[in-house]
Parts: structure tokens; C-alpha cells; sequence
């Protein structure tokens, strides 16, 4: 029987809660599942690729049952199709926060399909007490007040102090304890 392989794509910056709950979760869709890190200057990162890469690693070196020698963590640069397509995927999964994450997300699964009709786009709903959260708002509630500099306006620091990886892990902690409405609270 063939392995089925996915692949997880995200600039995972810094990776969430959210994020490691459909990676678990994605793991009972697929065999293998690959985390692609996008490298993308344009967004901004707070934390460069092989930084990304490895803090994403360090995560899911803690999963259990086997489940993390399901995973492979790897950075791409090419078009997520290409991407997939260079790893054996037949499967692109996708996490969905709320209905406006859909509409992005359809189009972009319309635009891959037709790249590449055999390679399916699977969307897997955010688990209620993780679909409040987002990679910026974690960076924002990482650093210090007044340290994120607001792209918009101009407005902040300009060089805000980027947060370590303690300082992320430590964040993503104190996310796993909060209910959903304290999310909403929080990230209002």
C-alpha cells in the first residue's frame, strides 16, 4: 500500500498552539506528514528560516506514540506546488481559523488544484480553544508593550527587541491555559 504523505505548509513565525494542534491532528490523515517553512522575506519574520525550521523540530521532537518520526521539517522557497510535488505529497493541508481564513484559502486551493489536479487540498478546522489564535498576535504578546512596530502607521519601535525562544515557548504556555474566551479577550 502506498504512504500517504502531506504536507503542512506556513511561515510558522513563531509556530502556535494552533499550529501543533493540526499537526497532531493532520497525522491521522496522513502517513507522513512534511512541515514546509516557507521562506518569506516579504512578511516580515521575526525569526529567520533556519530558525523557524528548527524551533518547529524542537517542537515536534516532543510528540509521542511515534508521531514525531512521522514528521519532517524542511524550508522551501519555490511555489507551494513545487514544493509538494518535490516531496511526493498528495495531500496539501491547510488549517482554517474562521470563515474569513476560508474565502483565502478556497482560492488558493482553486489556483493549486489547477497547477496540479492529483495533489488534494484537505482544510482542517481550527480546535475551539486554539481558533483565536495567530503567529502575530503571539509575536505582539511576546515583546515588550510598545515594542511591535505597527507597519501601517510607522507607528513603535523601530527596531523592536525580538523575543528569544524561551520567550516564545513561554507564550505558547500560557496559551495552552487560557479558555477560549480569555482568547477573545486577548486578542481582541
Amino acid at each position: 500500500m502506498k504512504r500517504r504523505i502531506g504536507v503542512y505548509p506556513g511561515t510558522f513565525d513563531p509556530i502556535t498552539n494552533g499550529h501543533s494542534d493540526i499537526i497532531r491532528r493532520a497525522l491521522n490523515v496522513v502517513d507522513h506528514l512534511v512541515i514546509g517553512v516557507a521562506r518569506n522575506d516579504a512578511k516580515g519574520p521575526l525569526f529567520s528560516t533556519d530558525e523557524r525550521v528548527e524551533i518547529v523540530r524542537d517542537e515536534m521532537s516532543h510528540l509521542e506514540n511515534g508521531d514525531a518520526e512521522r514528521i519532517e521539517v524542511k524550508a522551501f522557497d519555490t511555489l507551494l506546488m513545487h514544493f509538494a510535488e518535490s516531496v511526493g505529497a498528495g495531500v496539501i493541508l491547510r488549517g482554517l481559523r474562521a470563515v474569513s481564513d476560508f474565502e483565502y484559502e478556497l482560492q488558493m486551493a482553486s489556483i493549486n488544484a489547477r497547477l496540479n489536479p492529483n495533489i488534494e487540498t484537505v482544510f482542517l478546522m481550527a480546535s475551539d480553544r486554539y481558533q483565536f489564535i495567530s503567529s502575530r498576535r503571539s509575536c505582539s504578546t511576546a515583546l515588550p508593550a510598545g515594542a511591535a512596530r505597527d507597519k501601517r502607521s510607522g507607528r513603535g519601535d523601530p527596531n523592536p527587541r525580538r523575543p528569544d525562544r524561551q520567550e516564545v515557548k513561554q507564550q505558547r504556555h500560557q496559551q495552552q491555559m487560557l479558555e477560549p474566551e480569555q482568547h477573545r479577550q486577548l486578542f481582541r
